[in-house]
């Protein structure tokens, strides 16, 4: 709102300073101040509302070291963390911008799927909270949403570099040649990004049309079923991976920090010719998005870092996978999640490992083994005799190399 505001003052008054919330850079920055403000002052309040309504975490006796002491922390602090992220966004972001609009969808719709699992488990006293294949279908009710609009609607475009010898001769002709000129008119594409590879662009129409070139009108089927996957995958690993203090907030923030390098180039013309890579008008906006989620996420571990005063619950890590996996596919940069997200990606496999394993070797042997100690990884650690904060630590580390090694793909093919 402030932007279109200031917007209308500068082109009707020159308006001393209003030309600032034009600038990307300065309403992105104002957003995650705004947001860490946010988070950390109204923080306390909401965390002292749950703790007036008796909004304290039951906690399963799994034999952990210091998890009796946890009993009783407010949980629902995602809360926090999507007030403190859209009200940022309301005030500086272009609202009418699509992608701004369907990561504001992404946070309500996960948002309330993980507080309805909240408040089941706390208020209706059923520990498994809302039932799996509900949390399943209302994934994938988002992912046909995010699927259907980022191909149909008329503003979610990209552009290519042209032909190497067709560059040549534009600047041969002109050496100044504006940098939108080497690149193609806006189209629409279900092309996406391949990391390390030389041309590092991948077509969801080629798994369809090596059958037939015909098939390709059916391309966007494809690529809807691409976006449910990723959106429920990443969603249930963040979910997975909130399991000690603060270990899911800050390693979201380290990831949604890295992709929001990736939409700042991939939405500015210079920068993706310099980097030779596909250009997406409008996406950058998504950028003041990302910088006040960051603020959110980093003014919620000031109160989630060991010993946590408040836990994000299912309202706070399904919102923060949702949201990254839209990132991700907005910018057609989904394929880089599995590095990326490789902490939720242990974690999910760390699961499914344990389970099947176990379920194996009780058909084969009649008893179940193990390969971990307790699943998520997480939980392997603790019963080794690590604290919660060197896991937490490390984890963290492990999640900057990672990001280190994402960002890297923009120049290593």
């Amino acid at each position: 709102m402030l932007y279109y505001l200031f917007d209308y003052l500068e082109k009707q008054f020159q308006f001393p300073g209003a030309t600032l919330f034009g600038y990307l850079t300065f309403r992105a920055a104002i957003a995650m101040i705004l947001s860490l403000l946010i988070s950390i002052v109204y923080g306390k309040r909401i965390i002292r509302f749950l703790q007036k309504k008796q909004v304290g975490e039951t906690i399963r006796d799994l034999g952990l070291e210091g998890q009796a002491e946890k009993a009783g922390t407010p949980t629902m602090g995602g809360l926090i963390i999507i007030l403190a992220t859209l009200i940022p966004v309301l005030l500086l972001a272009k609202i009418a911008n699509i992608y701004i609009i369907l990561l504001i969808v992404t946070t309500l719709w996960m948002g309330a799927i993980g507080f309805l699992d909240d408040y089941i488990k706390k208020f209706k006293n059923n520990k498994e909270g809302l039932k799996g294949k509900f949390k399943v279908l209302g994934q994938v009710g988002l992912g046909i949403i995010v699927g259907v609009t980022l191909y149909f609607h008329q503003d979610v475009t990209m552009k290519e570099k042209l032909p190497i010898e067709q560059q040549k001769v534009l600047l041969a002709e002109n050496p100044d040649i504006e940098a939108s000129k080497l690149f193609t008119a806006e189209e629409k594409s279900t092309k996406t990004t391949i990391p390390f590879v030389k041309n590092n662009e991948f077509d969801y129409a080629d798994l369809i049309t090596w059958i037939s070139p015909s098939l390709g009108k059916y391309a966007w089927l494809i690529f809807i079923l691409a976006a449910i996957i990723i959106i429920t995958a990443v969603s249930n690993g963040a979910n997975l991976t909130d399991g000690i203090d603060g270990l899911a907030a800050g390693t979201s923030a380290i990831i949604v920090l890295t992709l929001g390098i990736f939409a700042w180039v991939s939405g500015n013309i210079i920068f993706s010719e310099y980097l030779n890579i596909m250009y997406i008008p409008r996406v950058s906006e998504i950028t003041i998005y990302i910088a006040a989620f960051v603020g959110a996420l980093i003014g919620f571990l000031w109160y989630n870092t060991y010993p946590a005063q408040v836990f994000m619950g299912d309202t706070g890590s399904l919102t923060i996978g949702g949201i990254i996996a839209v990132i991700a596919i907005a910018t057609r940069k989904e394929w880089l999640i599995p590095m990326l997200c490789g902490i939720f990606l242990a974690e999910n496999l760390s699961v499914i490992m344990q389970v099947s394993y176990f379920k194996y070797t009780r058909k084969k042997y009649g008893e179940g083994r193990r390969i971990f100690k307790m699943s998520p990884l997480h939980h392997h650690y603790q019963k080794s005799g690590y604290h919660e904060s060197k896991i937490v630590t490390r984890f963290w580390i492990i999640g900057i190399l990672l990001a280190i090694l994402t960002i890297v793909t923009l120049k290593i093919r």
